[in-house]
């Protein structure tokens, strides 16, 4: 017999076609782009699959709408919420044999919890395919242990749930359950498949009970309460200043493509602007040939300048982030510029061309910067005046009026004194001047902040996010 669910409204209420475009529809909100062909093809996938394999049907409607695989993570939180995995408690089958392990009863005692699901990831070497079991295992426990009263009602936990497993000696016993077939002494090779292995179902274990999580949230406090808080932030747009170590590695990988895309959009104009201007002098002379009238226009030859690039970037630890994420994207760009010269500063101004070669490894590069060079002859913390002043006195002659100056960082003094005057100096002296802030626009001019001072002598952009900055960029780029 099988014990069923009924959702207090329907999921689809437009039918399964209406449901998958506002699926579709959902994926653009998160910034997704999924066009008109795609959503077509995404039908065809579903009537072709069906909805009789959830994670079939994921994998065929990932392959219609998804053109980029860093965007993956986002689009199965979103399958999640739109094909959630079950109703209530979850949709389990029962057998009418009562010998039958598919109804998972959770122990009463968390020892005895903790074994039971010990046993269950033992038996299962891949958590992405899991049996009725453990789903109904997890479901309980989030039940049991991630339910929390909330002004809006019942909610659930996720962090409340993994507490309740106490996963770090969870994974010690997973550990011992592993090596258990190697006998009394395995050797360091299965020791270390074996701590891998471990990690690995705990990291998946996390995820599982995330889901679940979120598909109980949503069935309370509805979807849109989720993809506000819950869905991971496609890499391109998580702000500088708040990513995480991973998601600063994720974003690094976006920058060939968003370079290539600035490249491109580059060549386009250049080809566009090389027509030139009317040469109306030269066009009168030849209009003579056909008595005045101008028959042939003869164009302005185009000089195309390509100016050289200082980049004064801060290295402190409040903006290195981003600070790293330019820089790359900076010297994936140098092919534009004539050439490229970067300082780098803390308290100090240094230059570090030298690290960033043709053939030099970026993320290496980037790490010698605060440990091989001089940015930092004071007390480490951000000093943007005398950074500006030492620029100035140990490199007077860098820019020029063949020079763009691209300023980069946050603007944050230390309630030091901002050089604006100095900086006001470069400015004058160069072709260009640009600082790329990645505070949110409505911090400048906030405690520390000297911003409303450099705005006064430089043109400040707010570049909070990759997708951001990459749009500054795309406008600064000579042509």
């Amino acid at each position: 017999m099988v014990r069923r669910v009924h959702p207090p409204q329907p999921l689809a209420p437009h039918g399964i076609p209406g449901h998958l475009v506002e699926f579709v529809e959902a994926l653009r909100g998160q910034g997704i782009s999924v066009g008109p062909s795609e959503t077509v093809d995404a039908g065809r996938v579903l009537a072709a699959l069906g909805l009789g394999d959830r994670e079939v049907l994921r994998e065929g409607l990932a392959c219609a709408v998804l053109r980029r695989p860093d965007h993956r993570d986002t689009y199965d939180a979103m399958f999640d919420l739109w094909f959630p995995a079950a109703l209530g408690g979850r949709t389990v089958v029962v057998s009418d044999d009562p010998q039958s392990a598919d109804d998972v009863p959770l122990p009463e005692d968390a020892e005895d919890m903790r074994a039971m699901l010990v046993d269950l990831l033992t038996a299962n070497p891949d958590l992405a395919d899991t049996d009725p079991r453990l789903s109904a295992m997890i479901a309980a426990i989030v039940g049991a242990y991630g339910q929390y009263r909330s002004s809006r009602g019942p909610s659930y936990s996720a962090y409340q749930a993994l507490k309740a497993l106490a996963l770090d000696e969870l994974e010690g016993r997973l550990l011992a359950g592993l090596l258990a077939p190697y006998g009394d002494e395995p050797t360091p090779t299965q020791e270390q498949i074996a701590k891998a292995m471990a990690a690995q179902r705990i990291t998946q274990l996390r995820k599982l009970v995330d889901a679940e999580t979120k598909r109980r949230t949503a069935e309370q406090l509805g979807r849109e309460h989720v993809q506000m808080y819950g869905i991971p932030q496609l890499s391109e747009n998580v702000e500088f200043l708040r990513a995480s170590g991973d998601q600063l590695r994720q974003m690094r990988r976006v920058v060939a493509p968003l370079a290539r895309t600035l490249a491109t959009r580059l060549a386009a104009r250049r080809r566009r602007s090389r027509a030139g201007t009317i040469d109306l002098r030269k066009t009168l002379r030849k209009s003579m040939s056909t008595g005045g009238v101008p028959i042939d226009v003869v164009l302005r030859k185009p000089r195309p300048a390509r100016p050289e690039l200082v980049v004064l970037c801060d290295v402190s630890g409040s903006v290195a982030g981003f600070s790293h994420f330019t820089l790359l994207l900076v010297h994936a760009l140098r092919q534009q510029f004539s050439r490229v010269r970067v300082f780098a500063f803390i308290d100090t101004t240094d230059e570090v061309t030298h690290l960033f070669g043709p053939e030099a490894d970026l993320a290496v590069a980037i790490q010698r910067i605060t440990r091989e060079s001089g940015v930092y002859t004071r007390d480490g913390h951000s000093d943007y005046g005398h950074a500006f002043g030492s620029f100035v006195e140990k490199y007077p002659s860098v820019v020029s009026p063949r020079s763009a100056l691209l300023v980069l960082g946050d603007g944050r003094t230390n309630y030091r004194d901002p050089g604006a005057d100095v900086l006001g100096h470069l400015v004058t002296a160069s072709r260009h001047a640009h600082w790329l802030n990645p505070e949110p626009r409505h911090l400048w001019g906030s405690g520390d902040s000297a911003v409303p001072r450099y705005e006064d002598v430089i043109a400040m952009h707010e570049c909070r996010s990759a997708k951001q900055l990459a749009g500054v960029i795309d406008q600064l780029l000579p042509v």
